[in-house]
């Protein structure tokens, strides 16, 4: 199933029959997908059905067998990561991906420099940049780590470290940000602010994450996008994606029943 609203210009990010092979096996089998301007989509599917291969796709660290990724209606297929973020597509990673021996403010420095127009120059002092230091001021205020400003970055905490690389991610100035499991390994707690910190530092943006914690999921998304044997088989609200048989019957399950009956339970 796929829902696509209408709209004018072009979609921020589309997938069109996208496929990847690896030798003789299909893991992406011709996924279709079309998110419009500042959506929060999630992207959801069992163990095996492709997500992390998909958001590899899309971040150039894997070419497509076949079909089309198009960033705001430019195809970005054959392109290198580096070219496709600068086109405005940053992602972070499972894995906590920080420079671990630089400061708090050292890392985020680094994420803003070439979207400021900062290439390489051997002629020029990181302190007298101005526009790139209030920069990364702003996002370490943003993130909730101005008090830990010249805090080796290895030294900080799980959850610390995972705000500090959405502030890199979002730092470049990029309007679609993917978010691999940004939650991943977080208490109850940690996970509940850590939701409202990705809203913030995603407001006006298009974000794309993959996510394993419903509470997560159906807390942060404005669309659902459920991703099964390499294909998109439901793309759309929270609410349609929960009442959904074919979702339920795939992913869902019993839990999805478990927490319509809890919901409705006295007293909770």
């Amino acid at each position: 199933m796929m829902v696509t609203a209408n709209q004018t210009g072009p979609h921020a990010l589309e997938l069109r029959d996208l496929r990847k092979s690896f030798g003789k096996t299909e893991i992406i089998r011709g996924a279709n997908l079309a998110v419009r301007p500042g959506e929060r989509v999630a992207i959801i599917g069992p163990n095996g059905a492709g997500k992390s291969t998909l958001f590899n796709l899309i971040s150039g660290r894997f070419e497509a067998s076949s079909g089309e990724v198009l960033l705001h209606g430019q195809r970005i297929n054959g392109k290198k990561p580096f070219e496709i973020n600068r086109l405005g597509l940053s992602r972070s990673f499972q894995i906590t991906n920080i420079f671990p021996k630089l400061s708090v403010f050292e890392n985020l420095r680094c994420g803003v420099l070439w979207s400021l127009g900062y290439k390489y120059s051997f002629f020029k002092f990181l302190v007298d940049l101005d526009d790139a230091n209030e920069r990364a001021q702003h996002l370490m205020a943003m993130i909730g780590l101005g008090q830990k400003r010249d805090i080796l970055a290895m030294n900080l905490t799980y959850a610390e470290q995972r705000a500090l690389e959405i502030g890199i991610t979002i730092g470049g100035g990029a309007n679609v940000i993917l978010l691999d499991e940004p939650t991943a390994g977080m208490s109850r707690s940690e996970t509940a602010r850590f939701i409202e910190l990705i809203k913030q530092v995603t407001e006006g943006k298009t974000l794309l994450t993959v996510e394993h914690d419903m509470g997560v999921v159906f807390g942060l998304a404005d669309k659902i996008a459920v991703l099964v044997y390499g294909e998109v088989i439901a793309f759309d609200t929270p609410e349609a994606v929960r009442a959904n048989a074919r979702v339920q019957e795939a992913y869902l399950g019993s839990a999805v029943a478990d927490a319509q009956v809890s919901a409705h339970a006295p007293g909770v």
